[in-house]
């Protein structure tokens, strides 16, 4: 006979694997017998699944391996109705699956088996739900950023790589930044040679003043330029053909999406300026607006990592090192975390390393003294920051406090020995 929810330590375990309209479901109870059926990605499946789940009189315990966004709404929903939810790494689910079946294939029914298995043997995650912990709104500004940012790059690759060598392949050498937009803004003006040598020189100084940006010493930028122009080998072609409407669109693409990613850069400062996290992250040397969004976005509140290893280890950031009998590989990083935190963590540890002074400049300048030339050895450099970045980072929300350069030097001793993953970086 069942016995009342609560009176036993036995659980019941629900494995679900999610798909876009129909998500597998394997149950297994307390006297090791299974159920296994089917839930629709619809609200009276959702409720009629959750009704179903309480009335076992059991306590439950459901996992699920995250699969695009697909799963988010039925998680909320089962957390939303009192139910305990675990997470499984799809790295897991791969490798047990290949263990249990021997075959890299898969389905839907051995991929819930697999989900149980891992449930079953407590090799799981805890599932941090963006909107219960209100952090969904900072990462959707970050992912609408960052896939602005992307097609802007490649709108970028494509004036770079097929327009300009084209028609005005020596502007190239006038390109700096990518955040340079007066660079397109001046193409579209004067897409190629032809549209430039269309004026005399006096003329296009005073056309282009306005649209080439910031320059000390504008006239003589805008005489090289047109200088530069007299002796293009660009194809000539004319500025009213249709080549050129069509690089005028690309220009113009470009152009939009400059202001799209500077619209979203100042709505997440309003969004963000009240927020203490966001603004102890920006006392860091080399953290700026985006970075500090990302790491917001991506981390959520680093308060629920409990030691600063484990949010190394969240990031990728920790070390790793292959052994087989006698044989022992180079200790080196994981990178089995999460791709964006540790790309912007590397980021910000190479702005800082290029400020005039702080601490991160001076643990890169102690790494590389024994051989400063020694390419091999920067690299190893920027990953001692990256993880020295997100350590300090993990500290001040921790500890509640802004960053302080050189905090070292204030220590009696006047150095701190590295610990943990930094000592082996």
């Amino acid at each position: 006979m069942t016995q009342p929810y609560g009176n036993t330590g036995e659980k019941v375990l629900v494995a679900i694997d999610i798909a876009k309209k129909s998500n597998t479901v394997l149950i297994q109870f307390p006297d090791e017998s299974r159920k296994k059926f089917m839930v629709a990605n619809k609200l009276s499946d959702y409720q009629e699944f959750s009704a179903y789940l309480k009335n076992l009189r059991f306590p439950c315990v459901i996992g699920l391996e995250a699969t695009g966004n697909y799963h988010r709404p039925l998680a909320y929903y089962l957390i939303q109705q009192g139910f305990e939810m675990k997470l499984i790494s799809s790295m897991a689910a791969a490798r047990t699956r290949e263990a249990m079946y021997n075959s890299w294939d898969k389905n839907d029914p051995k991929d819930a088996q697999v989900i149980l298995h891992l449930l079953k043997t407590g090799l799981t995650q805890t599932y941090h739900d963006p909107l219960l912990h209100r952090i969904n709104d900072i990462q959707e500004l970050s992912k609408t950023y960052y896939q602005v940012s992307l097609q802007k790059t490649r709108v970028q690759h494509s004036i770079m790589t097929h327009y300009l060598p084209l028609y005005f392949p020596e502007v190239q050498k006038y390109y700096y930044t990518s955040r340079a937009q007066w660079f397109s803004s001046l193409l579209l003006r004067f897409p190629g040679p032809s549209s430039v040598l269309k004026y005399s020189r006096e003329e296009f100084i005073e056309a282009a003043r306005d649209v080439a940006g910031r320059k000390v010493n504008k006239a003589a930028w805008l005489t090289d330029f047109y200088e530069t122009a007299a002796s293009s080998i660009g194809l000539p072609v004319e500025e009213d053909s249709e080549a050129m409407v069509m690089f005028r669109l690309v220009l113009q693409e470009h152009q939009h999406l400059c202001r799209l990613r500077r619209s979203i850069e100042e709505r997440a400062e309003l969004y963000l300026k009240d927020n203490a996290d966001y603004n102890r992250f920006r006392t860091i040397p080399g953290v700026g607006p985006v970075i500090a969004l990302t790491i917001l976005a991506e981390a959520g509140d680093l308060r629920r990592f409990s030691h600063y290893k484990k949010f190394l280890k969240y990031c990728g950031l920790n070390l790793s090192t292959q052994q087989s009998g006698n044989f022992r590989g180079i200790s080196k990083l994981s990178k089995h975390g999460n791709a964006r935190l540790r790309y912007v963590f590397w980021l910000a540890g190479t702005s800082a390393i290029r400020m005039r002074e702080n601490t991160f400049r001076k643990k890169y300048e102690n790494y590389i003294k024994a051989d400063p030339d020694n390419p091999d050895l920067k690299r190893k450099a920027y990953t001692a920051i990256a993880a020295k970045m997100a350590r300090v980072a993990y500290s001040l929300i921790k500890s509640e406090r802004d960053y302080r350069c050189f905090f070292e030097s204030s220590i009696p001793s006047g150095k701190i020995p590295s610990v943990g993953p930094l000592r082996h970086l």
